[in-house]
Order: structure tokens, then sequence, then C-alpha cells
């Protein structure tokens, strides 16, 4: 006797199994015609086929910082043709920034490949409206983060301390942006913020890059460093230039 129960059951879970399947055909497709869209626009910007792509307002980005996942980092001359692609858009402030520090023992490799750069230490850390004849490079990784906010606290704390020594009272129970900001500056790990954070690696993260520099920044995942792009840059940048951006108070 036929057991009509198992055999919807077999029945509904076919169904789910191919419609499971048809879902998986759609995204994939969806993902390679958009890679590939992608891919052909990043060539035609190249190539100046794109008209509106040729004009880039590069006023707008006076700072720019550069997220790489550790790995990639290794990578020095793909490091060092991105910083190339830069300089010839016209991005004179850079930050390369990863975890571990890779680029920061890479520096006087990246310094000997790219001449047109030079030490933000030379120019003593500050970023002016004035456009330099070199690119400026600054080195950080998470340790410096870490260390800035760990030595801003202790300034906060040492702070607070000596006023309750002098009668007053113990403000270390709230503390303020603006104390933070100040301890940071005093300390030497407030730096400039950058108006745009372009993330190279697998994973859709600032992966560490200190929180206090990129208030009001547009962060922007490229994808792998070793599929980077001059096209995909250049639509990065003129499309953050068009954008109008409102700050709160």
């Amino acid at each position: 006797m036929v057991n009509f129960r198992d055999e919807a059951l077999k029945l509904s879970n076919c169904f789910v199994t191919l419609l499971w399947y048809f879902l998986q055909i759609i995204v994939s497709t969806w993902c390679f015609v958009s890679a590939m869209v992608s891919l052909f626009e990043s060539y035609f910007i190249s190539y100046g086929v794109l008209k509106k792509y040729k004009s880039v307002h590069i006023g707008k980005v006076r700072y720019l910082a550069i997220v790489i996942e550790s790995e990639d980092a290794n990578q020095t001359s793909k490091v060092v043709k991105l910083l190339e692609w830069l300089d010839s858009i016209g991005v004179k402030y850079v930050c390369l920034y990863d975890m571990n520090g890779v680029l920061k023992k890479s520096k006087e490799a990246i310094f000997q490949k790219f001449k047109n750069a030079k030490s933000i230490e030379e120019v003593n850390g500050a970023v002016t409206h004035h456009v330099p004849d070199h690119m400026i490079l600054e080195f950080i990784s998470y340790v410096d983060g870490k260390e800035a906010l760990a030595k801003a606290a202790n300034l906060i704390f040492v702070d607070n301390l000596k006023q309750h020594n002098l009668g007053g009272g113990l403000k270390g129970q709230i503390l303020l942006e603006s104390q933070l900001n100040e301890a940071l500056q005093i300390v030497g790990g407030k730096g400039p913020e950058p108006e745009i954070l372009l993330v190279y690696g697998p994973v859709r993260s600032h992966l560490g890059f200190p929180a206090w520099r990129i208030r009001y920044t547009e962060i922007v995942h490229m994808g792998p460093l070793n599929s980077m792009r001059y096209g995909s840059l250049i639509k990065v940048i003129h499309n953050f230039t068009k954008v109008h951006q409102n700050y709160g108070t």
C-alpha cells in the first residue's frame, strides 16, 4: 500500500532542493554579470571612454587612507603601483595602514621604489591646503592606535587626579569627546582625518584603523589588492567628489 504522506514529503523535499539550486544559479549569475559589468566599466574609465570620469575635482580629497590586509601588504610592488595611480590622479596626502605593521616595516622599500614621496614626519605631520610637490605618506598600524589611546587615557587620568588632589571634583567618571581629542593631540595620536578610506582585502572592515580619525570618513571596500584596478579607483574618487555632504553640529 502506497504511503501518500511519505510520497508527498519526498516531493516537497525535491521541490525545496530544486528551488534552492535555482536560487543559487540566479544569485551566482547576478554576481558574475555584476562583476563583468564592473570590470568592463573599469577598463572603459581607464581608457577614457566614459567622459564623465575624465575630470576629477581632487581638491575635495585632501587626505586619503588605505587599509590593506596584512598578507596583501607584503606585495610592495602592488602598493607602489597603487600610490603611483593616486599620485597621477592628484592625491598628495596618503595614510597606509595594516594591522600587523607590515607596511611600516616595508617603509624604506616603498620609498626606494616610489621616489615621488616623503614621510609625514618630514613635514611635521601637517596637512595644508598647499599642494606639495611630493606625495606625503603616513604609516600606521593597530599598535600605534592602541598605544595612542592608552597614553591619552593615562594623561586624562593623571590630569583628573591632580584636579582631585587640589580639592576639585574627580571628573574621571565622565569622559568628554573634547577631553579625549585634546589628549590624543598632546600624545601625537590624533592625526589628520581622511575624507576617504579605501579597504583592500577580503573583509569589509577598517581592520582596527583608529576610530577617532574616521568620524566623517567615507569607507569603500575595493576588494583584494591583487584585483585592484585604476578605473575603479577613479570611479570611487569621482563619485565622492560629486556628493554633497552635510555635517552635523
